[in-house]
């Protein structure tokens, strides 16, 4: 008989918590009636954090996606009125994505629909295990060694 293996284990569960979180989230956004899947919500929250438009190119190495992807995303995105691609004012022959206005108050519903998914994953824990937790989710995802708050993206 082998002994347990720990660590293999561990990456199960955390393979099982990303799983239950995709699926509320994802019941979350439906619940809203927004019309976005989470691949998009994903590009949305991301196109957010530019101060101004990117281009696909950089959208897609931002989400570590092959361009492709990304412009699947924006067509769904610009056809639901979220996106808009626009010249680049330097560079005619590159186009840029920027948020439009019903692109900016659907950003405010998938946060309000994550923040609803996230008070239901967590509500079992404390507040001390939540403040454990994050920090041990801050060390999984960016290494050891990284202060809270130095994290980029």
């Amino acid at each position: 008989m082998t002994a347990p293996d720990p660590d293999g284990l561990l990456a199960e569960q955390l393979l099982r918590l990303t799983r239950r979180v995709h699926r509320i989230q994802k019941r979350h956004l439906e619940h809203r009636d927004l019309g976005i899947t989470p691949a998009q919500s994903r590009l949305l929250r991301t196109l957010a954090h530019y101060g101004s438009p990117p281009r696909m190119a950089d959208l897609a190495e931002r989400l570590e996606v092959v361009p492709r992807a990304v412009t699947t995303l924006v067509d769904g995105l610009e056809a639901a009125g979220k996106v808009r691609r626009v010249p680049d004012p330097a560079n005619r022959r590159v186009i840029r994505i920027e948020l439009t206005d019903d692109g900016r108050a659907a950003l405010r519903e998938l946060h309000g629909a994550r923040r609803s998914a996230a008070e239901e994953i967590l509500a079992p824990l404390t507040g001390e295990q939540r403040t454990v937790l994050g920090g041990l989710l801050d060390t999984l995802v960016d290494g050891p060694g990284v202060m809270p708050g130095d994290r980029t993206g």
